[in-house]
C-alpha cells in the first residue's frame, strides 16, 4: 500500500468515525441515554447494551428506533463487527482496508436507520456526490454481474450441460422460467443477480470451480474465509443494484463502499487473467460507452418489473428442490399479513356460524302446545244397545 493510498484510506475512515460519533449521540438520546459526545465503537456498543437493559431487551430498543427484529439484529451485528476491527482509534494511526469497509458498512446501516426513524437527523454524507460518480458505480455493478456470468460460463461452456446442472441445483421449473425470460440459449440472462451470486458462493460450487480464482491472501479477508466475505459483499451489492434499477441515486457512503467492494472482488480475478488462469477480464468489462451502459440498465429495469424485484438474499448455500428457503424479511411480512387476514376471516365465519347455532338452538328448545285431544268413545255402547234390542225382540215374540 502506497503512502498516498494509506493517507486516503485513513482520511475516509476518520470521516466515517465522525459520522458514527454524531449519530451515536442522537440514537442514545432517543433511547433516554444522555451523553455529551460520541466516542469509539466499543463505547457505543456498551451504551446500547445499557439502553437494552433499561428498555427490557432488544425488542424495546427496536421499537424506539422503528426497526423490526431482523433490522435490529443487522444493526447490532454491523456495530459488533466494527468494534472488533476498531475497538479504539487514535487520530493518525494506520488504518487497513478491512477497517475502512467495516466503518463504511455501518455508516450505510445508519443511513437505513435514519430512513426508518424520522426523529433522527444526523448526516451521513462522507463526500459531495456527482453524476460522474453515479455513472462509475453503475459501471462497477454491471462489470461485477458480467464477471460472475463469465465465470459460470467458463466453468460450464456447454449450454445443455449448464441447463442440466441448474436443474439439479435448483429445479426444472425455475430453469424453464429463466430460459423463457432470458435471451435465446442463454439461461443466465434470465436469472436475477441474487441467483447468479448464489451460483458463485455456494459451498460446493465455490470450492469446485471458483476458489482458485479468488485465492489472494490480501483480498476478501473481512470475515473468516474468502467465500463468506464474498457472499457478504455480493449481498450488499444486490441491495445497491436494487436502488439503481428503481432509478434511486446512491448515497456517497454507498458509492465509496461499492468502490471498495469492486476492488476486493475483481482484483483476484484480474490477477488470474493476467496469469492466464481465466479468460475473464474485469478491466475490459468496465470499458463500456454510455449507450451500452444505458442498454444494460434498461434491460435490468425491465426484468425487475417482470420479476417484481430481486428480493432474495444471497445465502450461504443453494436451496435444494426438496428444501424450503429461509424467507426474506419482505416475504415474512407478506406471510404474516396473509395469516392475519386469514385469521380475521376465520373469526368472522365462526361468529356467523355461532350466531346461527344459537338462534337454531333457541327455536328447538321453545315448548310446543299440544293439540286438543278428542273425546274417547265408549266401546261398550253399541254391544249394549244390540243386546237390548235382541231382548226386546224376544219379549215381543213371546207375547
Amino acid at each position: 500500500m502506497t503512502l498516498s493510498t494509506s493517507h486516503h484510506i485513513r482520511e475516509q475512515f476518520e470521516h466515517c468515525l465522525a459520522v458514527i460519533r454524531q449519530a451515536s449521540v442522537e440514537i442514545l438520546l432517543l433511547l433516554n441515554v444522555h451523553v455529551s459526545e460520541g466516542k469509539d465503537p466499543r463505547w457505543f456498543l456498551e451504551q446500547l447494551d445499557s439502553a437494552r437493559l433499561a428498555q427490557g431487551g432488544w425488542t424495546g430498543v427496536a421499537k424506539q428506533l422503528n426497526l423490526n427484529d431482523a433490522e435490529m439484529s443487522e444493526f447490532t451485528l454491523q456495530l459488533r463487527l466494527l468494534q472488533q476491527r476498531v475497538p479504539q482509534y487514535e487520530s493518525g494511526q494506520d488504518v487497513s482496508e478491512n477497517q475502512l469497509i467495516a466503518a463504511m458498512r455501518f455508516v450505510t446501516t445508519l443511513e437505513h436507520l435514519r430512513l426508518q426513524q424520522p426523529l433522527l437527523t444526523y448526516s451521513t454524507d462522507l463526500m459531495p456526490g456527482s453524476e460522474q460518480q453515479q455513472q462509475q458505480a453503475h459501471k462497477q455493478v454491471r462489470a461485477i454481474e458480467l464477471m460472475i456470468k463469465g465465470l459460470i460460463q467458463q466453468a460450464w461452456p456447454d449450454p445443455t450441460r449448464l441447463n442440466n446442472h441448474l436443474k439439479t441445483l435448483f429445479n426444472a421449473d425455475r430453469v424453464r422460467r429463466w430460459l423463457k425470460m432470458g435471451e435465446i440459449n442463454d439461461v443466465l440472462s434470465g436469472m436475477m443477480f441474487s441467483e447468479l451470486a448464489q451460483m458463485l458462493v455456494d459451498k460446493r460450487e465455490f470450492s469446485r470451480y471458483y476458489a482458485s480464482l479468488f485465492n489472494d491472501p490480501m483480498m476478501l479477508t473481512l470475515l473468516v474465509e474468502p467465500r463468506k466475505t464474498l457472499q457478504t459483499f455480493l449481498e450488499d451489492i444486490r441491495q445497491i443494484r436494487n436502488n439503481i434499477t428503481v432509478q434511486q441515486a446512491l448515497s456517497p457512503a454507498q458509492i465509496q463502499l461499492l468502490d471498495n467492494y469492486y476492488s476486493q472482488i475483481t482484483r483476484p480475478v484480474q490477477r488470474a487473467f493476467e496469469e492466464g488462469r481465466t479468460r475473464i477480464n474485469p478491466a475490459g468489462l468496465m470499458a463500456v460507452d454510455a449507450a451500452g451502459l444505458h442498454a444494460f440498465w434498461e434491460n435490468a429495469q425491465k426484468m425487475d418489473r417482470i420479476t417484481g424485484g430481486d428480493l432474495f438474499e444471497v445465502r450461504d448455500t443453494i436451496e435444494k428442490p426438496t428444501q424450503r428457503a429461509p424467507r426474506s424479511p419482505e416475504q415474512r411480512e407478506q406471510l404474516i399479513s396473509g395469516a392475519l387476514w386469514g385469521a380475521v376471516g376465520v373469526m368472522v365465519i365462526a361468529i356467523v356460524v355461532g350466531g346461527f347455532w344459537l338462534v337454531t338452538a333457541a327455536n328447538l328448545s321453545r315448548p310446543r302446545h299440544a293439540p286438543p285431544s278428542r273425546p274417547r268413545r265408549r266401546k261398550c255402547a253399541k254391544p249394549v244397545l244390540a243386546r237390548d234390542a235382541n231382548a226386546d225382540g224376544r219379549h215381543l215374540g213371546r207375547e
